[in-house]
């Protein structure tokens, strides 16, 4: 895969963002440009310029782990970072096809035991996405969390246009920018573990043309691994919630991530969690929502 203005792009910007001083390297008086010089990262991961050079120009394919380690080291690398790294290794030398698992044929569902598990989680949303950033299944509580997202088809449950072309997402979300840069650096990574994914690369692309604040992320070429946090929303019937999160990776469906949000025992969040599961509950129990018996 030609993935080379991909690579050229990521290593460019992780070198922008590490100082001299950062790097243990004398500052000078006399830089043109931010962050560390080729010459100085070639030294720090002990290759010579030229060969740095040629792998800053995008060519990944046959480089070596310990090289990629070493880069990965001079640039001060985090965890995510590192893997974003070696998965454009992976893709440039075309061995991504068969470290992946294989494409699904069709759009995954769940096993009604899946929806057990969810529908299991009764004090806090829980559902499952995919590194698009679809809603694939979710919980009642979820789906009454989300209904936002739920509400307006042009979303298709996709979080990412939820975020950056519906309106509603500057109410929800209280951290709005620190949300979109989360959600942009998740499809990033995304994009580097699953290259040939074309649902991505059409959303990248409509989301690039439709969102200013999109592109500008995009850009930055910035990935993250999003497993545990806090986040702070304002829900339209319940108010204000603070909610911790939990992102368990899947291990029967590669790709595919578990979260769950839970409120600190005994704080408002929580009262707004309950509130917000009464209201559903009370609403499918109406009679133009309630099954017909039988």
């Amino acid at each position: 895969m030609d993935n080379r203005a991909e690579v050229r792009e990521f290593l460019t910007s992780r070198r922008s963002k590490i100082t001299p001083e950062r790097a243990g390297l004398p500052s000078g008086s006399r830089r043109r440009v931010p962050g560390l010089r080729r010459s100085e990262v070639a030294a720090l991961a002990d290759v010579s310029v030229e060969y740095y050079a040629k792998l800053e120009r995008g060519s990944l394919a046959g480089v070596s782990p310990a090289v990629l380690e070493a880069v990965a080291r001079a640039l001060q690398l985090d965890d995510a970072e590192r893997a974003h790294l070696l998965n454009l290794a992976q893709a440039a030398d075309g061995s991504d096809a068969l470290t992946r698992p294989r494409r699904r044929s069709r759009p995954w569902a769940p096993h009604r035991s899946m929806q057990w598990v969810l529908d299991a989680v009764t004090a806090g949303p829980a559902f499952v996405r995919n590194g698009r950033m679809d809603l694939l299944a979710a919980n009642q509580l979820a789906r009454a969390f989300y209904d936002d997202v739920y509400a307006v088809p042009g979303n298709q449950a996709n979080l990412a246009r939820f975020q950056f072309l519906d309106p509603a997402s500057r109410r929800f979300y209280s951290d709005w920018d620190q949300a979109a840069d989360t959600a942009v650096a998740i499809l990033r990574t995304e994009a580097g573990r699953n290259p040939h994914d074309k649902g991505l690369h059409d959303l990248v692309g409509e989301l690039s043309t439709r969102s200013d604040d999109f592109r500008t992320r995009w850009g930055a070429h910035n990935v993250r691994h999003h497993g545990s946090g806090t986040k702070r929303f304002h829900h339209h019937a319940v108010g204000d919630l603070t909610l911790a999160y939990e992102g368990l990776e899947m291990a029967a469906e590669p790709g595919l991530t578990l979260t769950i949000y839970t409120a600190e025992p005994g704080s408002p969040s929580e009262d707004g969690l309950r509130l917000l599961a009464s209201l559903t509950a009370a609403q499918d129990n109406t009679p133009a929502t309630r099954h017909p018996a039988g």
